[in-house]
């Protein structure tokens, strides 16, 4: 029981993490039904933009976290308008490759910056991990797992509550309809861009006290963000939760109970399984278009 417990507090922990990455890639996603394969990347600068400022230049934790979250927010913004906007035929492809490029791009552009070296940040308190039934839940854990909720509860209440938010949810249903009603639909992709970079930044920093932050961190992470936003439902904020926290919890009953191998592989065997069974996730809708 003591052994479950702790797999299940780590798979939680990094579960946390995958959804919030899931959550960018959704996002993105539902807004201009684009999959963002630079995203992986965004993590890995916010990431290493928090280790830089908070142990680097030995900010205090919440400044750091805010201008960390802030500028890579402002760097989805210019992908957006330097990379995406100008395409002249925007095939879904042609989108595809782009993001391709811009994650060979950014990663070297976080090789030349900080080097191959990896880094690491202390916790974000230095309380004592938590005892529960022998099993050792850690303060940072705690953390995440605060900090993801509070994200997931602002999301939730910024696309039922607010204007902006609702526009974007129009813009998902149809960008056409959207527009003819009056909804700046080029803003809002703007701002799909700005919010999904800026959820890679914030998984970034969270993990960053957790693990070695290094320049190519941010594949493996982008994959099996991806994949939990598969596994819930691309498109939806709850399925990219779901399937985040689902891929974590699988990864380390796999890694305790059969071997460490299984680590990068669970996520990539349930994505091939769920794209076989249920293409459109646990919680997605079949798609149904009319020609």
């Amino acid at each position: 029981m003591q052994e479950i417990l702790q797999y299940l507090f780590s798979g939680i922990t990094n579960g946390a993490i995958y959804a919030v990455i899931a959550v960018g890639f959704s996002m993105l996603y539902s807004s201009t039904e684009l999959i963002n394969f630079a995203h992986g990347e965004f993590v890995m600068l916010g990431a290493l933009s928090m280790v830089t400022l908070a142990a680097g230049f030995g900010w205090p934790l919440v400044p750091a976290f805010v201008l960390t979250v802030a500028a890579v927010g402002m760097a989805g913004l210019l992908f957006e308008r330097l990379a995406i906007r100008p395409v002249r035929q925007p095939d879904h492809i042609v989108l595809i490759i782009i993001t391709v490029g811009a994650s060979i791009f950014l990663r070297g552009l976080g090789m030349l910056i900080w080097g191959k070296d990896a880094y690491s940040m202390q916790p974000f308190s230095d309380h004592p991990p938590i005892d529960v039934a022998g099993a050792k839940l850690l303060a940072q854990s705690i953390w995440i797992l605060v900090i993801v909720m509070a994200l997931t509860a602002g999301l939730h209440l910024f696309y039922r509550r607010t204007l902006t938010g609702k526009a974007m949810s129009a813009c998902a249903v149809s960008k056409k309809a959207a527009w003819i009603v009056g909804i700046p639909t080029k803003w809002m992709v703007l701002l799909a861009f700005a919010l999904a970079t800026a959820m890679g930044a914030v998984a970034g920093a969270i993990i960053a006290p957790v693990t070695m932050s290094s320049y190519d961190m941010g594949t493996v992470l982008g994959l099996k963000g991806f994949c939990a936003a598969m596994l819930g439902g691309l498109g939806s904020l709850w399925g990219a939760i779901l399937g985040g926290f689902l891929l974590g919890i699988l990864e380390a009953l796999g890694v305790g109970f059969v071997s460490s191998g299984l680590k990068d592989a669970t996520a990539f065997v349930l994505l091939l399984l769920v794209l076989y069974v249920r293409p459109q996730g646990i919680i997605g809708s079949a798609e149904v278009k009319r020609f």
